[in-house]
């Protein structure tokens, strides 16, 4: 680890009863700015008043807002569907999430807060940081650069792919620490090794956009480099993130994380697995607030061992629904339906993801009847056209696929 202070700032390790009295309070800014400002929070709040909203209780009265109907809300309604609570010019970035979901970004330091994990993750000031995060059309390589900017680190620009050419860079640059995906730091480490390449500067690096599995983390650990994971999205910015304890993640200074039974928004207690809520405390452009991601978790009963007292959650535990990263990237059923409908020959399909060597693949397995040669070839490029990712296919007879109404089967594993 590095030197300095484990903690970023002391709200990370005040009392409970001091974060909940701040929380509280700026939640009911939040809402009365989204409401006062926004259309579509407008109208999903016309019956709350933010200042009856005093505890969890009450929360749970705000209906919730969920990922996978914002392409929906937005298609035809304004650039952002009426969630925005400023005008276009107050803006710095407008961004395109898959879905597609348009966000923006404002002109602050630090906007997606990811400075607290990268803290944690022992990256400190004047260090520099790897950054292959993609840089166009997501905010992805923007939350890590701000957050490396906060904590006043340098930051090189990778992006993805470029693999020798990010070599070389590596190698002149000697940069301390590393921000991406797990998958894509083992592809430059290997093919480092292969090639000879010296990748030895690497000491830190802050995991994001899928999951970190303990046999990669061992073996980074076995080549000197500290690493955590964090979990984010677009949308929320920095949700929670690893300390040295290593003991699921901690929420967030600045995020309200509830777990509600899927379906619903119903709180479930403490321990139970559910569907994770979010919201951001920001009277900003974009509220966010009671946010349904669609992804599985659970609160963890107690405190970080490593000091930290903000509440915990077990991590990522799967979908809500059937929609799935892949390489960092939601991949959707309509997506898959979308490909079906380009051939009419094709009765059923499935995307089945799996894992290898540390790396996500993906097949799509399709039934159909006397296909031409070519069937194979046209579907593969029409799942990378439409999902932006490469894939394989595989044709199957009819019949051969479970009727049971899974589009999407993934099959990884994380051990």
């Amino acid at each position: 680890m590095a030197t300095h202070s484990p903690y970023m700032d002391d709200r990370e390790t005040r009392s409970q009863e001091e974060r909940a009295a701040e929380q509280w309070q700026t939640l009911r800014v939040t809402l009365a700015h989204a409401k006062a400002n926004s259309s579509y929070w407008g109208k999903l709040l016309q019956d709350i008043d933010p200042d009856s909203i005093q505890g969890p209780e009450d929360l749970a009265r705000v209906p919730l807002t969920r990922k996978s109907d914002i392409p929906g809300m937005q298609a035809g309604n304004g650039p952002f569907g009426g969630m925005e609570a400023a005008s276009m010019g107050s803006l710095a970035r407008v961004f395109q999430s898959p879905g597609p979901i348009y966000e923006g970004g404002e002109d602050k330091p630090d906007y997606w807060r990811f400075g607290r994990a990268m803290w944690a993750a022992g990256i400190r000031p004047g260090q520099l940081v790897h950054n292959t995060f993609s840089y166009h059309l997501t905010p992805a390589g923007m939350m890590m650069d701000s957050g490396a900017r906060a904590i006043g680190c340098a930051v090189f620009p990778g992006g993805v792919g470029n693999t020798e050419i990010q070599l070389d860079a590596i190698e002149q640059l000697r940069p301390q620490a590393y921000g991406g995906t797990p998958s894509f730091l083992k592809i430059l480490l290997d093919k480092g090794d292969e090639l000879g390449r010296d990748t030895s500067s690497f000491k830190y690096a802050l995991m994001g956009g899928e999951p970190f599995s303990n046999s990669l983390r061992k073996e980074l650990a076995d080549r000197g480099i500290y690493a955590l994971q964090s979990f984010g999205t677009a949308e929320l910015g920095l949700v929670a993130y690893e300390s040295e304890a290593v003991e699921g993640l901690i929420t967030d200074e600045d995020v309200l994380v509830e777990v509600v039974r899927p379906g619903s928004g119903e709180p479930l207690p403490e321990g139970e697995v559910g569907e994770m809520v979010v919201t951001v405390l920001r009277a900003g452009a974009f509220p966010v607030i009671r946010f349904a991601t669609g992804d599985m978790t659970a609160i963890m009963p107690g405190a970080s061992p490593c000091g930290r007292t903000a509440p915990r959650i077990r991590g990522w535990m799967g979908r809500a629904d059937q929609r799935t990263k892949v390489k960092g990237m939601f991949v959707a059923p309509e997506q898959i339906n979308q490909i079906m409908q380009r051939y009419p020959e094709i009765r059923r399909a499935r995307l089945v993801v799996t894992r290898d060597n540390e790396q996500d693949s993906m097949t799509l397995k399709a039934e159909c009847e006397g296909a031409d040669a070519g069937l194979a070839d046209k579907l593969r490029e029409s799942l990378q056209t439409v999902t932006k990712l490469r894939g394989q296919v595989e044709l199957v007879a009819p019949g051969d696929l479970p009727n049971d109404g899974k589009v999407i089967a993934d099959e990884r594993t994380f051990d």
